[in-house]
């Protein structure tokens, strides 16, 4: 495969962004490889600078849920350009979106817009605290909400580690009333709660962990969490920016029957442009400014032209039922063909979400999840990659599928899969 373009345009980013890349997941250093250079993407196609053909599980981490250049987005996209590209003011839009937003998720109340997912997280953990008037959080290991300072926070050898930055830049002021519980373990987070009696603002987390891998939640655990926060006056916070209007319109908490307090949202509501909303119970988003004491704001906030994007994607989810069947059909299909084809490997997936991970036994957290050989995905990864299947270049991101992916698509991937672990087996 010629990638001499999209090298020498690394070479050239290395010179004038860190690492050559403006995020570090879109880094292929822990594969032992450089980033191909996208030039182009259309249904569940992209190709790179070099004109290399690829099919795409990536989807711009999500927001791509019907794929790559849907007429009915572009066309909106198109008919939003003519009218101009940001405003700085109120539109007809923004009241839309709110409304559908509210009409597809019954808990999303009152929701505002900002432009990313981190943004949401910042701003729903902020109203919270302003609601409650307290000030720690509980996250879990494994579980990532945006690059914030206080969100910055991983666990260390146990479960109920308290705030320790996980990155250079963050004072450990910041991260000092972050609270670290371990995913599925309920136990865990009735502990913190004890030793944080009446000082628990908020408690968030992914109903699905899909940022180490795909790691879904055991019966029991988010009505568990959900009856811990009601017993301790505390907001039960969804981060649903990968699993909102993916899992299901409602997002993870119709799909599991949990009805959080505040949720976010990512790019889906601008079919991939930069949007993200934060937003729930009436009371708490009252708190919210300007008609509340909590400052929040944000110059490009509702972007018309993102506004336009959104509608059309979630309208269109709205009125074809149809998209959420065929894509949890190509997820069954998915993770099926790689129980087969990886022996020794477990696959983790839900509807469109999946995972494979290089480490034998369940994958239910942070610890069980960290025991993959990321070396061995490494390898698996490039083979992939030189058969046309782009993947997420690290072990814990998951394989994102569009209703624009096809069964032939899913068999392509299972075969190619197949193809590594037979060869890898041979080697041995």
């Amino acid at each position: 495969m010629n990638t001499k373009l999209s090298d020498a345009l690394f070479q050239r980013a290395v010179k004038h962004i860190p690492g050559g890349v403006n995020s570090p997941v879109r880094a292929f250093g822990s594969v032992g490889a450089t980033p191909r250079f996208i030039a182009k993407a259309d249904r569940q196609f992209i190709w790179d600078a070099d004109g290399n053909l690829y099919v795409d599980y990536v989807g711009s981490w999500g927001p791509m849920i019907l794929g790559h250049n849907h007429p009915a987005v572009r066309e909106a996209v198109l008919r939003a350009v003519e009218d101009g590209l940001s405003f700085g003011a109120a539109t007809e839009r923004e009241v839309e979106m709110a409304e559908l937003i509210c009409e597809l998720v019954p808990s999303m109340e009152v929701s505002r817009m900002v432009n990313s997912g981190t943004e949401a997280v910042m701003s729903a953990i902020r109203a919270a605290r302003g609601y409650t008037g307290r000030s720690k959080v509980i996250k879990f290991a494994g579980c990532y909400h945006g690059h914030s300072d206080a969100m910055l926070v991983k666990a260390g050898s146990g479960g109920l580690t308290t705030g320790i930055p996980d990155s250079a830049g963050v004072p450990a002021g910041c991260a000092r009333d972050t609270l670290t519980a371990d995913y599925n373990d309920l136990a865990s987070v009735e502990a913190l709660f004890w030793e944080n009696r009446e000082e628990v603002a908020a408690l968030i987390l992914e109903p699905v962990a899909a940022n180490m891998g795909v790691v879904l939640p055991e019966e029991g655990f988010l009505q568990g969490l959900r009856k811990l926060c009601d017993e301790n006056g505390t907001v039960l916070i969804f981060d649903e920016v990968i699993t909102g209007f993916r899992l299901a319109k409602g997002g993870a908490q119709e799909y599991f029957g949990v009805r959080p307090d505040l949720s976010t949202f990512g790019k889906i509501i601008g079919a991939g442009m930069p949007v993200g909303a934060s937003g729930g119970r009436r009371e708490i988003m009252q708190m919210v400014s300007p008609v509340g004491p909590v400052y929040q704001a944000g110059t490009l906030s509702g972007n018309p032209v993102a506004m336009a994007a959104g509608l059309a994607q979630l309208h269109y989810l709205n009125e074809h039922p149809e998209v959420y069947e065929h894509i949890a059909a190509l997820g069954k299909r998915l993770c099926d063909g790689l129980r087969e084809a990886a022996p020794g490997c477990t696959v983790n997936g839900l509807g469109s979400l999946g995972c494979l991970f290089f480490t034998g036994g369940p994958v239910t957290g942070y610890s069980s999840a960290r025991s993959s050989d990321t070396q061995a995905f490494g390898r698996y990864f490039l083979h992939m990659l030189e058969k046309g299947i782009y993947l997420a270049p690290a072990q814990f991101e998951a394989v994102f599928l569009s209703d624009a992916h096809t069964d032939a698509d899913i068999d392509y991937f299972v075969d190619a899969a197949a193809e590594y672990f037979k060869s890898e087996g041979e080697a041995k």
